[in-house]
Order: structure tokens, then C-alpha cells, then sequence
């Protein structure tokens, strides 16, 4: 079963859903920051360094490394690299704060590598372009386009709201948050069930562990690289293990358009991602428990 044996107006509707889930989530996670959190990183040098450290060296180093040990399908090489070249994805700071990571250093994570991302994805793929002779490309401006919607355009509007209407601000956060995890459902539902024998057939020839390696080392590295603050690590470890889906699509579909499997891949790594962080999670928020 494919997406295209749906009705037209639901294959249409679907993107649209899911754009609006995750506008409505940043912008909700806007109304709960400012611009103070947002620009805190900047203040913190040594770890913004083992934050870019952590996400735009390890993990694509992990990733080719893993390309190189195994030899997987070509979906599944593809979309591992294009994952550790992508950021932070915009929803992530939502589960940082629930497991008792540090708002300001989430937020300011979030703006910090979207921005960084800009320049870096664009020259990474050079440098991968050139080590393995294989034409790649993704211009600034279609890095900037993605980040520009998803992360910084709903993030400074909620931002902006809550300096214009604070009381406002705080109580429409809970309503537009659950409204914006309706959405998500609503559109991820519907693909996951078209796309699951594709996931399916993916599994094996070492594909499965490639993944679940990936998701762990992002989170050990982020853990260990993130200093000596608790809140600090939490954030780290997430944001290392986790990635942008939006970008590494995009990667992928401006060099290898006929990549079908590629989607079924990042689908099988964002629910990995999502299972193997859950003893992470209510480790740390343990630790906090007990901190506090």
C-alpha cells in the first residue's frame, strides 16, 4: 500500500498537518521563552564549542564510520549521513524540558544550530563529495528555507507574543500544545501505516543495530560533552541522538530523488530514537528528582 492509493485530498492534507503540528509546537514553545534564553548560549563559549563538537563532528564521523564497517542497503547509508549532518529538530526542546533540561540552553541550542547549519551542511557535503567521489549538493538558501519555517519564524513570533501578552501567552500554551500533538498524530499516523512494509524490509543486514549504535553514541557523546551541569548534559545528549528529519530530507531528495527507501529509513530511526531515549529520559529525571 502507498500513499497514493489514499484519496487525493488526504495525500494533500497530510503535509499541511504535519507543517502545522510542528509551527503550532515551536510557537508554543515560543510563548514559554525569551529572547534572553534564546541568546544564553552565546554567553557560554566552551559550551556551545562541545555542543557543535558533539553534532557536527562526532555524529557524521559515527555515521561513516558505520557506512564503512557494514554493508548496508543504500537507502539506509544515505539517510545516516544525511541525519548527522542535520540539526537539532524543532520539536526537541519539549522533551528536554519534560526530562529536566535546561530551557535556556535548549532554546538557545535549537536557534543556534539551525543557523550554524546554514553554512555547515552546504560545505560538509563537499567534503563527503570529495572522500567519496560522489556528486552532492544543498545550497544555503534551501538549508535557511527549511530552518527559516520550522525553527525561527514560529520560535521568535511565540517569543514575540509573549513579550506583547504574557498572561496571554501562558494561557494558550497548553491548549495549543495539545492541539499541535493531535496534528502530529493526525499526519504521522496515516504514513507510518503506508510506509511500515518498507520499514519492515529494511530491518536487517545489520540496518536495525546500525541505527540503534547511531542513536546511542549521540546520546552517550552529548551526556559526556556536556559538562558538569545535569540540565546541561540532558539537553546535549538529546539534541546529539536526535536529528532535524526536515533537513536530511531534503539532502537527500536534491541528490538522490529516486531514493524511496530512504523516508522508511528515517521513519524506523525517528521511532528507534523515540523508544531508546524513554530509559534516558526517566533516568535523568530521577537524577533531578533527587537533585531537587
Amino acid at each position: 500500500m502507498d500513499l497514493a492509493t489514499l484519496t487525493p485530498l488526504v495525500v494533500k492534507a497530510i503535509p499541511l498537518v504535519l507543517k502545522a503540528s510542528i509551527l503550532l509546537t515551536v510557537f508554543t514553545l515560543g510563548l514559554q521563552t525569551s529572547i534572553d534564553d534564546v541568546l544564553s548560549l552565546l554567553r557560554r563559549p566552551s559550551l556551545l564549542l562541545r555542543s557543535l563538537l558533539a553534532m557536527s563532528v562526532v555524529m557524521p564521523l559515527v555515521a561513516l564510520a558505520l557506512d564503512a564497517a557494514f554493508k548496508f542497503r543504500p537507502a539506509v547509508e544515505i539517510a545516516l549521513v544525511a541525519l548527522a549532518l542535520s540539526p537539532v529538530p524543532p520539536v526537541l526542546p519539549k522533551k528536554e524540558l519534560k526530562a529536566g533540561g535546561s530551557s535556556s540552553y535548549g532554546f538557545g541550542l535549537l536557534v543556534i544550530a539551525g543557523l550554524f547549519a546554514i553554512v555547515f551542511v552546504p560545505l560538509a557535503l563537499e567534503v563527503v563529495e570529495r572522500v567519496f567521489s560522489v556528486p552532492l549538493q544543498l545550497s544555503p538558501g534551501q538549508v535557511a528555507q527549511i530552518i527559516l519555517l520550522t525553527v525561527l519564524a514560529p520560535l521568535g513570533l511565540g517569543v514575540l507574543f509573549k513579550s506583547v501578552a504574557p498572561t496571554l501567552a501562558e494561557r494558550i500554551a497548553r491548549p495549543l500544545s495539545l492541539v499541535a500533538t493531535v496534528l502530529l498524530l493526525a499526519g504521522a499516523l496515516p504514513i507510518l501505516f503506508t510506509k511500515w512494509p518498507a520499514m519492515i524490509s529494511l530491518i536487517g543486514n545489520g540496518t536495525l543495530a546500525a541505527i540503534v549504535v547511531f542513536i546511542l553514541v549521540g546520546l552517550t557523546a552529548g551526556h559526556l560533552l556536556g559538562g558538569p551541569d545535569p540540565a546541561d548534559r540532558t539537553v546535549l545528549a538529546l539534541s546529539t541522538a536526535s536529528r532535524h528529519p526536515g533537513v536530511a530530507l531534503a539532502i537527500v531528495s536534491a541528490n538522490f530523488p529516486q531514493a524511496k527507501l530512504v523516508l522508511p529509513a528515517v521513519l524506523l530511526y525517528l521511532i528507534m530514537g523515540a523508544i531508546l531515549t524513554i530509559p534516558y529520559l526517566k533516568w535523568r529525571k530521577s537524577k533531578t528528582q533527587v537533585l531537587d
